[in-house]
């Protein structure tokens, strides 16, 4: 409030905690350095945060980037990120994004039998059949150095679906029966159909899995982790090689939204993996990690003005800047995704007075736009400040656009002795660009 950033011309701002974010980076890798001695890419889900000085901030602290489409790839590469510090993953890459990956080096973990086909005809492996099992071998496919699977090239891996059932939240649940992610492990066939697509792959030395990501508990994410290990272990033992070095097991930390507490925590799960895998940490497998909420949730805050407060149906009502656009999941589904919410006077000191059960409200025009429902806090007035805790993942960094509605600036933020620094990530989004990127330099096409 002092410095600015919160004004009537910018009411809603997002506020990135660094030394929080360093803090949970090297508790990562910390937390995995105590299980295994073997080599560990820790990859960030550029999903969760897509903000290229986030992504060099956590480059800085030995964090690489896991992405989806090529514009989180180009995120990345912005960032500084190497090229052999990325992991490629997505449903429908397309001939392009996989050709691009496979000349940068980046790493690919392929989602079907069908995309390893694919990859086999982009580098010269070989043709694919569709179904896996190759016409030709990978063995003198004159693959050029940064071109193709090997040495000096990308990490080629397939994706998993152990189909271990959903966790809490179905629509984050990526290994149930009906998935849409990965080879369906356990349908008929599939197994064996796997297996020799690997053995007909030498270049193929990662397997993948992801069963999702908040609602899981750690015991159903390490049964994810056990049922592609010992598919592992039954393909190399084929092989009568170790083929498949490395296995990605994915992110999906849970967070708790309730409190300031981080539970459970990178090391909880290390040791629990530890325990139900312990094959997996005797060395002989690299892992890739892809960890997104779970490093930077607690570390970011999106501060908004009250500039109305009503009552309907004798609940107070405070209308504020933050809704829908930058909290879209809580909004959309409460239940699942409840945020905490402190309050503030018009200075930024804390708000006091009597608790009372009240609405926050956003500024969208659809009823459901609501921060928090019924929440009891001190009553808010027009010129407060309310607070969304926990937000520093997926809330303002992944915009939705409903009303045209503008990004709100974000800016990281260091506390010491002399105070507190804030340093601007991104600005906040202007009315002239939203005009710009809604077509504002045709407005005659269809006419």
């Amino acid at each position: 409030m002092e410095q600015g950033l919160l004004t009537e011309t910018d009411p809603v701002v997002a506020l990135i905690d660094i030394a929080g974010i360093r803090a949970s980076a090297a508790a990562l890798r910390i937390a995995f350095e105590e299980v295994t001695g073997a080599p560990v890419l820790h990859a960030f889900a550029v999903k969760a945060a897509p903000l290229v000085p986030v992504l060099r901030l956590l480059d800085s602290e030995g964090i690489g980037a896991e992405v989806a489409s090529p514009g989180e790839s180009a995120l990345a590469l912005a960032a500084g990120v190497r090229p052999e510090r990325i992991v490629l993953d997505s449903p429908a890459k397309t001939r392009a994004e996989l050709t691009e990956a496979l000349r940068l080096g980046i790493a690919v973990n392929a989602d079907s039998l069908q995309e390893l086909d694919r990859i086999d005809t982009l580098t010269g492996a070989g043709t694919g059949t569709g179904t896996g099992t190759r016409t030709a071998s990978a063995a003198g496919s004159g693959l050029g150095p940064g071109l193709g699977p090997g040495s000096g090239g990308s990490r080629l891996g397939l994706r998993i679906n152990a189909q271990i059932g959903a966790g809490a939240i179905g629509a984050l649940s990526t290994a149930t029966a009906t998935s849409k992610f990965g080879v369906a492990l356990c349908d008929e066939g599939a197994r064996e159909r796997v297996v020799r697509a690997c053995l007909d792959r030498p270049w193929l030395t990662r397997l993948h899995t992801h069963s999702g990501s908040q609602g899981l508990g750690l015991e159903l994410m390490a049964q994810g982790v056990l049922a592609v290990y010992e598919l592992a272990e039954e393909i190399n033992a084929a092989a009568g090689r170790q083929q498949i070095d490395t296995v990605d097991i994915g992110g999906g930390l849970p967070v708790n939204f309730a409190s300031d507490e981080e539970d459970p925590t990178f090391a909880d799960y290390a040791r629990t993996l530890r325990d139900a895998v312990p094959g997996l940490f005797d060395g002989r497998y690299g892992l890739v990690t892809e960890f997104g909420r779970s490093l930077l949730a607690k570390h970011g805050t999106v501060l908004a003005r009250v500039e109305y407060t009503k009552t309907a149906g004798a609940r107070p009502i405070a209308l504020t800047h933050a809704g829908v656009q930058v909290a879209t999941r809580t909004v959309y589904d409460p239940a699942s995704w409840p945020l905490r919410i402190a309050a503030y006077d018009a200075k930024g000191a804390p708000k006091t007075g009597a608790a009372v059960v009240q609405d926050i409200a956003g500024p969208a025009c659809f009823a459901g736009d609501l921060l928090a429902e019924a929440r009891e806090l001190p009553l808010l007035e027009p010129g407060d400040t309310v607070a969304a805790l926990d937000t520093g993942a997926y809330y303002f960094s992944s915009h939705y656009a409903y009303n045209s509605l503008a990004r709100p600036g974000v800016h990281g933020f260091l506390a010491d002795a002399g105070g507190v620094r804030f340093t601007t990530v991104r600005a906040p989004q202007t009315v002239a660009e939203i005009v710009a990127e809604s077509g504002g330099d045709r407005p005659d096409a269809l006419l």
